[in-house]
């Protein structure tokens, strides 16, 4: 049942994600920079620590399965950059600073990389 909540959370997340992007794009005709997904990915990091925070604090209680639809779900269709920042401040916060720094550099790099890559193959 935990796969059907992380379904139905993602599906709600994903189409949360492309309207808010596309409200943005459509007050921004001329703008080259990526505000739409920028808003995105920084309300959704913005959200995920919100929760993160009430939920580590016990100010929030929610059973496995709501936190797996709001966390996973929700906020993982919504974005995936707000499970790599709460990723990244729990390496942080536990005192692991090399492994959030290969965590940033890592997915950030090599993201950019294999997308320059995959480009090129798709494009040959």
């Amino acid at each position: 049942m935990i796969w059907m909540w992380v379904f139905v959370g993602g599906g709600l997340g994903s189409v949360a994600r492309h309207g808010l992007n596309q409200l943005i794009h459509q007050r921004m005709l001329a703008a080259t920079f990526p505000f739409g997904i920028f808003a995105v990915n920084v309300l959704g990091s913005t959200l995920i620590g919100v929760v993160g925070g009430l939920l580590a604090s016990s100010r929030l209680h929610l059973n496995y399965e709501a936190r797996t639809f709001l966390v996973v779900g929700i906020f993982g269709g919504f974005t995936t950059f707000s499970s790599f920042s709460l990723d990244t401040l729990a390496l942080i916060r536990s005192g692991h600073m090399g492994h959030a720094a290969i965590n940033v550099i890592g997915q950030v790099g090599l993201g950019l990389l294999m997308v320059a890559i995959g480009y090129r193959v798709g494009a040959a």
